[in-house]
């Protein structure tokens, strides 16, 4: 499990509002981009939108898809590429490791979220730096790093909920001033070979399993053996038996293994749709007790390993239906196998080169009136799948009816 999770009391990371930083620090982006993640060549598209946002002096919410780590250093790109810096609502765990990373961070802008609660604080913040509209304001309103680029995850709803609430204060303050959720949508390209670049992590996966690796095989059969094994012994460990049926049906009943009986424990009432918002229903209810203290050691323990079937269950949910069927594109094969090897490992090893297009999409005005966020989301998904060319994939739901018509 990826270190996501911190058992600390939240304190809220402010933005770092100079102008300075950004400016020094943006040469740096572009060789940190080729250098860490393998990106070399990036391209914009309909920067002149945002530029003209900004000439007006628009309240601006920027609302990518979320499918590569380095997403936030891209977009911090396309603020220079229309003359801005931005501010980046992130991950209050990515302040809570090196101390460096943090202050990188917040000089570019970052302020912190806490994902595992209501964080008053963090949306107060982007509140008010809305209202104030000297830069744009970035919110992925996955949530969560899907990597794939063909299939969006679930819209948290917050993000047309801070828009909607910045457009009601800015109406009052400046009559007339617009308040605009702009879609982006970022696509990414593989340049390399596939079968070099992807066929050594697959030879290490297969090695770890104890396989001789089968390079002789092709690589779309041999993630398909890979992950039913993978699979078949989280089954064994979790449910005692390795089952039959669809990879994806498997998949699904795994999830509710893991988390039905948590939601039953924790006395969970209103379960969310989509399996991450089920997940942060859960954290939102284990951490707080880990958080003030007062627990046994065991507790702590027994808890620790709940939050660690929680990662599991959220990383089984971002395998999407069919997305290696027919005949799948390079990145959706090397995407799976980045998932495989980071679910395995926590790390994933970096493929070069990648090229990453970014499309700002026409914005939608946000008017004081009410607009429900689940409508503005629905929205903004849309424009994003137009942007990218894609239809969704459905999202791995599992069955949950006899659950609800208890």
């Amino acid at each position: 499990m990826q270190n996501i999770i911190i058992d600390k009391p939240y304190v809220f990371v402010p933005p770092h509002r100079g102008a300075f930083w950004p400016v020094v620090l943006r040469p740096l982006l572009r060789p940190y981009l080729s250098r860490a993640f393998g990106v070399t060549t990036l391209e914009f598209h309909g920067v002149e939108t945002l530029r003209a946002a900004l000439r007006e002096r628009a309240s601006v919410v920027l609302a990518p898809n979320h499918c590569r780590p380095c997403d936030p250093a891209v977009v911090n790109l396309l603020g220079a590429e229309a003359g801005t810096p931005l501010y980046i609502m992130a991950s209050w765990h990515l302040f809570m490791g090196k101390r460096l990373t943090a202050w990188f961070l917040r000089r570019l802008g970052a302020f912190s979220v806490y994902r595992e609660g209501l964080d008053r604080a963090s949306i107060k913040a982007a509140i008010e730096l809305l209202v104030e509209a000297r830069r744009p304001l970035v919110i992925f309103p996955e949530g969560i790093i899907t990597r794939t680029n063909d299939c969006l995850g679930a819209l948290i709803e917050g993000t047309g909920f801070i828009a909607r609430s910045a457009a009601k204060q800015r109406a009052k303050s400046e009559p007339g001033a617009r308040t605009l959720l702009v879609p982006v949508a970022l696509r990414y390209r593989f340049l390399g070979r596939l079968e070099a670049s992807a066929g050594p992590v697959l030879d290490h996966i297969e090695t770890r399993l104890t396989w001789k690796p089968r390079g002789d095989l092709p690589l779309i059969e041999r993630l398909q053996r890979v992950g039913n094994a993978l699979l078949g012994l989280k089954e064994l460990e979790l449910v005692g038996e390795i089952r039959a049926g669809g990879i994806h049906e498997r998949l699904a009943r795994l999830i509710d293994d893991i988390l039905v009986p948590l939601e039953a424990e924790w006395k969970i009432k209103r379960r969310e749709r989509d399996v991450p918002g089920r997940v942060r229903s859960l954290r939102t209810a284990i951490l707080p007790d880990m958080v003030e203290g007062g627990i046994t050691e065991a507790e702590r323990a027994r808890r620790w390993e709940q939050l660690a079937q929680l990662y599991l269950a959220q990383q089984l949910s971002l395998f999407p239906v069919d997305y290696l069927a027919g005949s799948p594109s390079v990145e959706r094969v090397l995407e799976t196998v980045e998932r495989l090897e980071e679910d395995l490992t926590d790390v994933a090893t970096v493929h070069r080169p990648i090229a990453v297009t970014v499309h700002v999409g026409e914005p939608i005005e946000i008017t004081p009136s009410e607009q429900p966020a689940a409508a503005l989301m629905a929205e903004v998904r849309s424009r994003i799948e137009t942007l990218l060319g894609i239809r969704t994939q459905p999202a791995i739901e599992p069955a949950r009816q006899e659950q609800e018509s208890r």
